[in-house]
């Protein structure tokens, strides 16, 4: 009996700690929150470089044992998580600048021609394509309703599409006013997204039927974080924003420069880090939009920051690659890449991995 604990406890742990090693989608979760289970080293090294043909832009991805990433060459690529080594890649008809998803061994990317691709993620091999009208640039999220998971992936056709994880089938489509740049976030069966329509829109994953608008005031490229049913985001004309989802208000924004925010943000309970095109990573109180510490860069920083542990992981157009202290604001270290770095990091097994402008996908961690 003690024996047969043994191995149960056992087997929990390392479900456990696989569980632990995953960054399944962009932002890592379904509200966008950009926070990581892992933290990361005080001093991380350089352990591997994937080097592809075109600029990387796309996100990673980290699950079972792989990352995911798009690149300009129109590839989607599949890096075994310990060396780097290529399994397999995939090729698009098109640069592939969004962060895939991963969910039930499946991976989920679009391409700037519009089309979406569901990929097994063992092999690579395409199991389905649906075409859009307009560039895919943000990631796809997930739901599962009726014992089934749905996708959904927005547009610059102006579209939100819900589609079928299994066949692509298209469930409902809801129309928006311009570009659906970012991933939309889902809670409370609802996804929140804005678009360069300037409109945060609420809608019911049900049936894709519009629960509430509210105008933000100029257009939103970044994706939207969600927490205890508020929404931030930052916008085109150089404010960042907390808007009450039940509420339908802005309750708070903050403005420093003027520099517009492209990049979506981190949140935990009593912060919110995000950067912007000032050069700067920005951590505000969470309740009231008082800025508790501003870390700056050399470049404008469209890299979305990962929380972990407590440090903010992030990249920047300086090409360089920063962890920050969460509470301070101090750099901890950096490592220079050379070129931009417009890629969000993604965090898991106290490793990072992120892409850069020369084409590389890098991976940093403590080396054993």
């Amino acid at each position: 009996m003690k024996l047969r604990c043994a191995s149960i406890l056992f087997a929990c742990a390392l479900a456990s700690s696989h569980a632990a090693s995953q960054w399944p989608m962009y932002r890592g979760d379904a509200a966008l929150t950009g926070v990581a289970d892992s933290s990361v080293a005080n001093k991380p090294q350089l352990l591997w470089t994937f080097k592809s043909g075109g600029i990387v832009r796309s996100s990673p991805v980290i699950a079972n044992g792989k990352v995911f990433i798009g690149s300009d060459d129109a590839k989607v690529y599949a890096l075994d998580f310990g060396t780097g080594t290529k399994v397999w890649e995939f090729k698009t008809d098109g640069p592939v600048q969004a962060a895939p998803l991963f969910q039930n061994n499946k991976l989920f990317i679009g391409s700037t021609e519009g089309a979406f691709f569901a990929l097994d993620a063992n092999t690579g091999k395409q199991l389905w394509k649906y075409g859009t009208e307009g560039k895919i640039a943000g990631s796809a999220n997930a739901f599962t309703q009726n014992g089934k998971t749905q996708l959904l992936i927005g547009s610059y056709d102006f579209k939100l599409y819900c589609l079928d994880a299994e066949t692509g089938k298209s469930n409902w489509t809801y129309e928006t006013g311009n570009y659906v740049n970012g991933t939309p976030a889902i809670a409370n069966n609802q996804t929140i997204f804005g678009g360069c329509d300037a409109i945060i829109h609420i809608i019911s994953l049900a049936d894709g039927t519009k629960v509430k608008e509210i105008p933000a005031g100029a257009y939103i490229a970044a994706s939207v974080a969600l927490a205890d049913n508020r929404a931030y985001f930052g916008h085109y004309e150089n404010e960042f924003l907390c808007v009450d989802l039940g509420e339908g208000k802005i309750v708070w924004h903050f403005r420093d420069r003027d520099f517009p925010f492209f990049a979506a943000a981190a949140v935990i309970k009593d912060r919110v880090i995000f950067g912007g095109n000032d050069k700067a990573i920005h951590c505000l109180n969470r309740a009231d939009g008082k800025s508790l510490w501003t870390f700056n860069t050399r470049g404008k920083v469209e890299s979305s920051p990962v929380i972990a542990g407590d440090k903010v992981v992030v990249g920047s157009d300086d090409g360089r690659v920063y962890t920050i202290g969460l509470n301070d604001g101090k750099e901890r270290w950096s490592y220079d890449l050379g070129q931009p770095v417009a890629s969000s990091p993604a965090v898991a097994d106290e490793k990072i991995v992120i892409g850069c402008d020369d084409g590389s996908v890098n991976c940093f961690g403590v080396k054993k």
